[in-house]
């Protein structure tokens, strides 16, 4: 099962200068709940923004970081050249395991464009906010809501789970 996780505004921004432009706590705990034991996916420079911001990767999850010009190795965290080398490490390590793609902007697209998602946990900020990275447009038509939680405070969201339709 491939799955991607995303938080975006309503004008699709997902970063600004390297960081999330927002603070949500429940999403981050949303995020931690759905990806705890599982595998997460993600290029450098997220890779990055989440070691600097918690001094460490993710704990509880195999991490696999995408890049071409840093090597990444930890207790639990690899480094491979693309977003396909990724998953067939993935699988062959943790054939069992659900995948988690998160990010950034590039790796988002790749995913989506290559039709390699089955499933998209969405958090939808209801706001426009100001960035400079994008989550991709996507057909609507391939996925189907299965569920929506909206959430009001601290800032008004919801939570989205789609399934892909084919």
């Amino acid at each position: 099962m491939i799955s991607l996780i995303v938080a975006y505004a309503h004008n699709n921004v997902i970063g600004n200068k390297g960081r999330i432009p927002w603070d949500i706590p429940d999403d981050r705990e949303h995020f931690k709940q759905l990806t705890l034991g599982s595998i997460v996916v993600m290029g450098r420079r997220t890779f990055e923004e989440i070691y600097k911001k918690f001094g460490a990767g993710l704990p509880g999850r195999e991490t696999i970081v995408i890049s071409k010009t840093t090597n990444y190795e930890g207790a639990n965290y690899r480094t491979v050249i693309s977003l396909e080398k990724a998953l067939e490490l993935a699988k062959s390590l943790f054939p069992q395991k659900e995948i988690f793609i998160c990010g950034g902007e590039s790796v988002y697209k790749e995913a989506i464009e290559s039709k390699l998602v089955n499933k998209m946990y969405i958090t939808e900020i209801d706001a426009d906010i100001s960035g400079d990275a994008f989550f991709p447009e996507f057909d609507a038509a391939d996925f189907e809501i299965k569920d929506k939680n909206k959430i009001d405070l601290p800032i008004p969201h919801c939570f989205i789970e789609c399934h892909c339709r084919t």
